[in-house]
């Protein structure tokens, strides 16, 4: 299913970007925690990363609780011909929720932090569902 590959790439490109965001403020600040990142650039590595790397720190480990559960049901869907208006629907709508946690992460916004997890972690179960029906 293209929808299924599309949601997986802007996904993918969203986790790369905030490595990119974490990378952008150590640079910018010269401030690693590493002692080989720090003497690389000729500075002593700092006891505590920048607030703006460990919120991205935070927002990538979410993920990694979330993204890869996708993956494996989204690709079960589409395995299994489940039902593509729904299953495109599901992962359309967990990708945008991902996307909008992820900014609503890295802007300390609450409560939409909070609506857009619950709004993925919705559609996950709706892929299991769909999986499960796909199955009887």
């Amino acid at each position: 299913m293209t929808v299924y590959a599309l949601c997986v790439l802007v996904l993918f490109i969203k986790m790369l970007a905030i490595s990119c965001y974490q990378g952008y403020f150590r640079l910018r600040h010269l401030a690693f925690i590493n002692s080989e990142d720090a003497g690389f650039f000729k500075r002593a590595a700092n006891s505590q990363e920048l607030p703006q790397v460990s919120r991205g720190a935070r927002a990538w480990a979410n993920d990694l609780e979330n993204i890869p559960l996708f993956f494996v049901l989204g690709g079960l869907c589409v395995a299994l011909d489940a039902p593509s208006v729904m299953t495109a629907w599901l992962c359309c709508t967990f990708t945008v929720a991902r996307v909008v946690h992820t900014l609503m992460h890295l802007r300390s916004r609450q409560p939409w932090r909070t609506v857009a997890y619950g709004v993925g972690l919705i559609c996950l179960f709706g892929l299991a569902g769909v999986i499960g029906v796909s199955l009887i």
